[in-house]
């Protein structure tokens, strides 16, 4: 299968960027190719920075809702097919996508397999066989063959025993390679460490899984060390991608962090401001017919000696509507206190209970 889709915009990135820096510091020169290769790796990141934010995003979203994806998994742990149909329902919900998580390390693989591709092709067939490579004419192809750091060539590798990712030279190891390619194969492995470190840090720890704990082993320890191992065989052009790569991802890992907690507490600070808002302030009592809020003190009124007194039909004691007829009095409530009425307010022709009727007593005369 040809991938030509690939190595050609590949190659034409990193000319485009040697042209650049070799206008600054000389085309044929190692730092010229070495700035080319760095700069096409932050160059196809920048490219894919938007697909990291969603990754990171629906990282946190599945994190969010671990705990649901539990509760699915016990309830239907002897019905597979059931429980895939509820897992998907609940990331439909959560508007959470799988693949997005993958999709940034999917589309670094072309690129890495490209560029590899390329940098071989500079080396691969004599000098006075090499006309082009891709965008690039015979003059860079010269330029990048004699292009030397510290004496080593770009194309070198400490050993070229793997003829996909070898180097130049003939097969083995080449010791004189070692002094400039293991510092950058230490350097990108502790890059590659403090990545995956900084993300199981940011891990929801109710999210935590048998499987989760072992990929975090993984990430952490294991891929380091395939960088310190399998360093050895690329050449040393790979390896500044390889560098580059792992140093942008570290970076942009710790400034996407940043943006969402900074966006996750203005959230968190609106949603405090709105309850507050809706809630009466400090000292203010509810309106006729308004339910109390959260904590608020029932209202309650006094009557003219001073005593609370609780309006009937509320037995919390909270303001209720006057629900008193508009025309006519107000009808008067028995007491249980008050003396009954006997027959003496017939008798003594007062019509008050109680009252006895003085016959010495005349309007208009005093009494003697």
């Amino acid at each position: 299968m040809s991938l030509e889709f690939i190595y050609y915009p590949v190659s034409f990135i990193l000319w485009c960027w040697h042209k650049v820096f070799g206008a600054v510091f000389g085309e044929a020169t190692a730092i010229s190719w070495i700035l080319g290769i760095i700069f096409l790796t932050f160059t196809v990141r920048g490219i894919m920075f938007k697909p990291f934010v969603n990754q990171v995003r629906s990282m946190k979203k599945m994190q969010d809702f671990a705990p649901e994806m539990k509760k699915v998994q016990a309830k239907y742990k002897n019905d597979r097919q059931r429980q895939a149909a509820e897992m998907q329902k609940l990331q439909k919900e959560h508007g959470v996508n799988p693949l997005g998580s993958c999709l940034p390390m999917l589309l670094q693989i072309p690129v890495f397999i490209g560029l590899n591709h390329v940098l071989r092709t500079f080396t691969n067939l004599p000098l006075d066989q090499k006309t082009e490579n891709y965008f690039f004419g015979k003059a860079d192809v010269e330029s990048y063959v004699n292009a030397k750091l510290f004496g080593v060539d770009l194309g070198a590798a400490i050993h070229n025993g793997v003829s996909m990712v070898g180097g130049t030279g003939g097969g083995g190891f080449h010791w004189n390679v070692a002094p400039v390619a293991i510092p950058l194969m230490i350097v990108a492995a502790a890059a590659t460490h403090l990545t995956a470190r900084h993300s199981v840090s940011r891990q929801n720890p109710e999210s935590a899984t048998g499987q989760t704990a072992m990929m975090n082993k993984l990430t952490m320890y294991i891929f380091p060390l395939g960088v310190l191992v399998f360093g050895a065989l690329f050449p040393l052009g790979l390896l500044f991608y390889w560098l580059a790569n792992n140093g942008w991802t570290l970076m942009q890992q710790r400034l996407v962090y940043t943006k969402i907690d900074k966006e996750e507490e203005i959230k968190k600070a609106e949603a405090i401001e709105k309850r507050t808002a809706l809630g009466p302030k400090p000292g203010q009592k509810p309106a006729v017919g308004q339910k109390p809020a959260v904590g608020q003190k029932p209202v309650q009124r006094k009557n003219q000696q001073g005593k609370k007194v609780v309006k009937p039909g509320s037995p919390h004691g909270f303001a209720q509507p006057n629900t008193a007829p508009k025309n006519g009095p107000t009808p008067k409530q028995p007491t249980t206190d008050a003396p009954k009425a006997t027959d003496g307010a017939q008798e003594n022709g007062t019509g008050v209970p109680g009252l006895i009727h003085d016959s010495t007593k005349k309007s208009g005369r005093k009494r003697r």
